[in-house]
């Protein structure tokens, strides 16, 4: 079985084996596991003989952030980053938890970035019981998702201050991504800081009053985020739509200058057209001065046309 189990008694902490920490005692002892439904369900029920509604939940595949009363625990699913590779839809790997006075089981299916940083926490007992342990695990996710929140903001910042019809298909690919990210990370900061709320709200005394008031923070801090994000998928949204409109432009643009070359050419291409019948009778066809008078027309037409639309201004639009 992968994972491990601490054991904290007495301010110092202890790695255990994880038969062991089954019937070891002590301020907390965690139990952590990583990886697939098939091999988990098997210890956790039959080794660790956890109940059914228990084991339910920490091998589930599909999960989102959420906090449920069980007897006298909680189960608590968390979403954070991930060292591996995540689909855009799914940007966040889970860690799912069952706390009771003394002891907490967790299970990741993915390598969460914030457990080097917890477990150690933990081994340098920093950690006193199962209350620290979730409050540990909600401070480092949300202080590692801060920083790349802001990011996506700057982003746009910097996407906002290069606006132009030249750069619209790069800045557009750009604000599109940003965009998804936000709604990755939405999607479980908001239920996320939900649960942290209803964590802190539950009743019983293996949460203790300093543990409620971090997993508050924690939860204004997710709250704060989701906010943030839900702003930056609106701004992404605005500054698409002025993207569309300075493309749309760009191309009016070019179809009026399309237009005002056709129509300069236009009574050109008749009168040229017109002499160049093969039909007896075209005045002046045996001239010598006629092909230059007919280029000095053209190109008098041509000026005049030309005025007109400067006059007119269509040539500045």
């Amino acid at each position: 079985m992968n994972g491990f189990a601490i054991r904290v008694a007495d301010g110092r902490a202890q790695a255990i084996p994880l038969e062991a920490a089954l019937t070891a005692e002590g301020a907390l002892v965690w139990v952590h596991l990583h990886g697939d439904e098939p091999e988990l369900r098997p210890w956790l029920e039959g080794v660790a003989g956890l109940p059914a509604y228990v084991v339910d939940p920490l091998v589930a595949v599909e999960t989102r952030p959420r906090c449920t009363p069980l007897e006298n625990g909680a189960f608590v699913n968390l979403r954070g980053l991930s060292l591996d590779e995540l689909a855009s839809s799914d940007p966040l790997a889970s860690v799912r938890l069952y706390a009771a006075a003394g002891r907490v089981y967790s299970v990741t299916r993915h390598r969460l970035t914030a457990m080097p940083a917890v477990r150690e926490s933990v081994e340098q007992a920093r950690v006193a019981d199962p209350g620290d342990l979730i409050v540990a695990f909600a401070e480092e996710i949300t202080d590692e998702l801060d920083p790349l929140v802001a990011d996506l903001g700057d982003t746009l910042d910097d996407c906002e201050g290069e606006l132009s019809a030249d750069r619209v298909f790069d800045l557009r690919r750009v604000v599109s991504r940003t965009r998804i990210q936000a709604i990755g990370y939405r999607r479980f900061l908001s239920p996320q800081r939900a649960a942290l709320e209803k964590l802190a709200a539950l009743p019983g005394d293996w949460l203790g009053a300093d543990d409620r008031l971090h997993l508050a923070a924690a939860a204004d801090k997710a709250a704060r985020m989701a906010e943030e994000l839900e702003a930056i998928r609106e701004r992404a949204a605005l500054i698409h739509e002025t993207l569309t409109d300075l493309r749309a432009e760009q191309l009016d643009q070019r179809s009026l200058q399309i237009a005002i070359v056709a129509m300069v050419f236009l009574p050109l291409t008749f009168l040229t057209g017109l002499l160049g019948m093969n039909v007896e009778g075209i005045p002046f066809a045996h001239a010598p001065w006629a092909f230059a008078g007919v280029i000095g027309i053209c190109v008098l037409l041509a000026a005049a046309i030309t005025a007109w639309f400067v006059r007119r201004h269509w040539l500045n639009r």
